[in-house]
């Protein structure tokens, strides 16, 4: 997988944060959002991810079907663009909350997790 500069990067938060910002002023603060189901649905996600990280490379087919659901998941609030889905896992990382609830799962998922996601928006998006 290529290295991400430093610039592009920046520029993947800040494409999160312009298009999240608009997208919750749109719609009431996601108001359209089963926020209950999403929950469950990344819950389920996350714990078979968490099966495979420490065996599997974030570009198998299979990791990256797994990466397509949680790009479906993450549509449910709003279609992100390939750098705000990039930023997502940035965000991930870099917030203290979202990084022990996503290792919670696994002590490397916030990383396998960026990964994967910056493998799949790459190809995908």
């Amino acid at each position: 997988m290529k290295k991400l500069h430093k610039e592009y990067l920046t520029e993947c938060k800040n494409a999160l944060d312009v298009e999240q910002t608009h997208s919750l002023s749109a719609t009431d603060n996601w108001a359209h959002v089963n926020r209950e189901l999403v929950h469950q649905d990344w819950d389920v996600l996350y714990k078979k991810l968490a099966e495979h990280i420490d065996k599997t490379a974030v570009d198998n087919e299979n990791i990256q079907a797994l990466m397509k659901e949680h790009f479906e998941i993450a549509c449910r609030f709003y279609t992100p663009s390939k750098e705000a889905y990039i930023g997502m896992g940035i965000f991930y990382k870099e917030n203290e909350d979202m990084k022990k609830f996503h290792n919670s799962y696994h002590p490397k998922m916030v990383d396998y997790l960026g990964d994967a996601i910056v493998y799949y928006a790459q190809s995908n998006l």
